[in-house]
């Protein structure tokens, strides 16, 4: 297997394991919010029908598929390109594809993703939820313009 296949399968498993233990375990889209380590980080479901911070959100079954469709292509680009990079950009756009992919995967069960991660601090209560699959795509796509920066340089 190549990096971009085992970072995007980690990424992946990680993603859907904690959303099947906060959704099936937990009970968290009934319980809507637990205590984690508060008042920093706590659990609290949130169904994201967009993108980052409900951009693009809409009920209708057109945007569910076309940001389907969108990651499903982004992933596909991204696959074909980073195959032929370095090692890093593997590892990095594996990371993105398997997030990416995770959140599909909760678009097509559940009509949206599952959010749940909330991180607080300092008197601030922020209103918004994440989820592993969203830590690895912006994770995986600074990893890429560091290194993307890093190897035109070298050239």
């Amino acid at each position: 297997m190549t990096r971009i296949t085992i970072s995007a399968l980690i990424v992946f498993l990680l993603d859907q394991s904690s959303k099947f233990a906060v959704l099936n375990w937990l009970q968290l889209d009934h319980v809507r919010s637990i205590d984690v380590w508060a008042p920093w980080l706590r659990f609290r479901m949130a169904w994201n029908q967009g993108v980052n911070f409900g951009l693009f959100s809409g009920e209708t079954d057109l945007t569910r598929w076309t940001l389907i469709l969108v990651s499903l292509g982004i992933s596909t680009w991204l696959l074909l390109w980073a195959r032929r990079g370095g090692s890093g950009a593997q590892i990095w756009g594996g990371l993105i594809i398997g997030g990416a992919l995770g959140n599909v995967i909760d678009r097509l069960l559940y009509g949206a993703v599952a959010d749940f991660l909330n991180l607080s601090c300092c008197g601030i209560n922020n209103p918004y939820s994440f989820n592993i699959a969203d830590m690895a795509i912006f994770m995986g796509a600074f990893g890429l313009v560091l290194t993307s920066n890093k190897q035109d340089n070298n050239r």
